[in-house]
């Protein structure tokens, strides 16, 4: 994949779960989510975090270097504005002269920038799924961004329930499209 078109999968997910995010009412930030460990605030927290490792991470900082910095809650009294600053400063780390050509250190280990990036794409996609479903928003995603994230875990997703970080798989119900696959795929009950 070229990096335009993984910079524009990369824009199109941080946009569709932006949208999401600027839909939270009030009185939803402290909702359920179908990550079941995690409310609404925690989930944007969590993707929030993700965009702030982005920029030192491309920087050459590792892990380590940065430490618990990113740790807890990073969205203080405006969610929704902290959000924002976190996509714009992703966003512009990714879209660098060669940005997408370097090696970032993540947790287990030196990892390709732009497979860094497809993950964050993944990611997004799945979560603004989680995020719709908890603030009662459209659940569609975009056909070229559901494609992508299928393409992208494809590969790995028979191991991401033994991670922790993802429930196991459910069961499709039959002729489901390929989104209630993917999804299903990624332990969500659709």
């Amino acid at each position: 994949m070229s990096s335009d078109t993984l910079l524009e999968r990369h824009a199109e997910a941080l946009a569709l779960f932006t949208d999401r995010v600027h839909a939270v009412g009030p009185g939803q930030w402290s909702d359920p989510t179908p990550c079941t460990e995690w409310t609404v605030r925690e989930l944007v927290n969590h993707l929030t975090a993700e965009q702030l490792w982005v920029p030192p991470l491309l920087d050459g900082a590792s892990i380590e270097d940065l430490g618990d910095t990113l740790d807890g809650d990073v969205l203080g009294d405006d969610p929704v504005a902290t959000w924002d600053a976190a996509v714009a400063g992703a966003r512009e780390a990714f879209a660098a002269p060669g940005a997408l050509k370097r090696t970032v250190q993540l947790s287990y280990g030196p990892t390709a920038a732009d497979a860094y990036a497809s993950q964050m794409v993944s990611d997004a996609v799945v979560h603004a799924w989680d995020l719709s479903r908890a603030i009662g928003a459209d659940e569609h995603l975009p056909a070229s961004l559901v494609e992508f994230t299928r393409r992208e875990v494809e590969p790995y997703a028979g191991n991401l329930s033994g991670t922790g970080l993802f429930a196991d798989p459910v069961e499709p119900p039959e002729g489901a499209d390929v989104q209630t696959r993917l999804l299903a795929q990624l332990g969500r009950k659709v």
